[in-house]
């Protein structure tokens, strides 16, 4: 499996986690306070900034039919229509372009999930390096198949999807000769359980599709997206707001600027932490041999005295022999004087 490169940042097992700072429509319909986003999660460390790419009118239909009425049991979106959720979340279009310069500007690389064919076309003409795929349009394959035709990397959401689901997507991007393709495991609940997050998916993905496998994670705090890296995450996405008590489509499953931060440090650590399968002493662990216990002489010992467990003890330092040669030493002869504090060695005996 070879690695991916999205702008400037490679994605694969020698790469620390790309993280992936969610904006959606937590800007609140300010551009300012879009920017204030992007600057905040710049500044805690994201390596990449991602805002979606639609209209109300590309998303749903402007009805009150039953069908587009949110249900009343959705804690975060009950009492609106689709069309109003889409209306209130959305990013202007000419929002884009201020928004990616400032993340470039910042060190992040910025890019969107297209949710159309129009919105596709519009991304490609202000040059988006890569394409994310959304939970619930993981079957329309016809979406897939055009995104897919402009060969750039793609992040799919798997939020929902059946694995006969998965391989029609896979198959259908690589097809249209896409192969830098990432998978991330996703719950699609808003948020998301640590029970409904089943991150064992991760390495199973990993086997069947052979590709990069990551987390879209709605769940609260960072506990899960540090799991994942340490299942072989490579890529977490993780919505981002500046303040959850001032609101926000999405800013109730989103984390602030300070968790973001731990976010990034955190997955790092745990990438580092996996290292390769080790047995023994490593370089670092070498200054410590000498803090194991070995054999000492714990009493003066003249040469010709017997060994024995009033004038030998197993202590620390490591310097002497090994305990496990202790029971074998017992009633042994020594051949010259030893003082006490002496490191027993085998040259010391008859």
């Amino acid at each position: 499996m070879k690695d991916i490169k999205i702008a400037s940042k490679w994605i694969g097992k020698g790469h620390e986690p790309f993280i992936i700072a969610e904006m959606s429509g937590n800007h609140n319909q300010s551009l300012e306070h879009a920017l204030e986003i992007v600057r905040a999660a710049a500044k805690a460390g994201a390596h990449a900034l991602k805002i979606q790419t639609y209209t109300a009118e590309t998303m749903t239909l402007n009805s009150d039919k039953k069908d587009f009425l949110i249900d009343e049991k959705n804690q975060l979106w009950k009492g609106k229509s689709l069309f109003q959720l889409y209306q209130e979340a959305y990013t202007p279009w000419e929002w884009h372009e201020p928004i990616f310069k400032l993340s470039k500007e910042l060190g992040m690389i910025p890019f969107s999930t297209p949710f159309d064919e129009t919105s596709l076309e519009f991304l490609e003409s202000i040059g988006v390096p890569c394409y994310k795929i959304a939970s619930f349009e993981n079957t329309d394959i016809p979406l897939i198949r055009k995104v897919a035709s402009k060969r750039k990397p793609m992040i799919v959401s798997t939020g929902m999807a059946s694995l006969a689901e998965i391989d029609y997507l896979v198959n259908t991007i690589r097809e249209e000769g896409c192969e830098d393709i990432v998978l991330l495991k996703c719950t699609s609940s808003y948020p998301a359980s640590p029970e409904n997050s089943n991150l064992n998916t991760i390495p199973y993905l990993k086997e069947i599709f052979r590709c990069h496998i990551g987390l879209s994670d709605h769940t609260l705090g960072i506990g899960a997206a540090v799991a994942s890296v340490a299942l072989g995450a490579t890529v977490v996405e993780k919505h981002f707001t500046l303040d959850r008590s001032k609101g926000g489509v999405d800013a109730a499953f989103s984390l602030e600027p300070s968790e973001f931060s731990s976010l990034v440090k955190e997955t790092k650590t745990a990438w580092q932490s996996l290292g390769s399968v080790f047995i023994g002493p490593t370089k670092e662990e070498e200054k410590s041999l000498q803090f194991r216990r070995s054999i000492y002489v714990s009493k003066d010992i003249k040469a010709g005295e017997i060994l024995s467990k009033e004038n030998i003890r197993i202590i620390r330092p490591g310097y002497g022999l090994e305990p496990k040669y202790y029971d074998l030493l017992l009633g042994r002869e020594l051949r010259k004087d030893l003082t006490m504090g002496t490191p027993l060695t085998w040259d010391a005996l008859l």
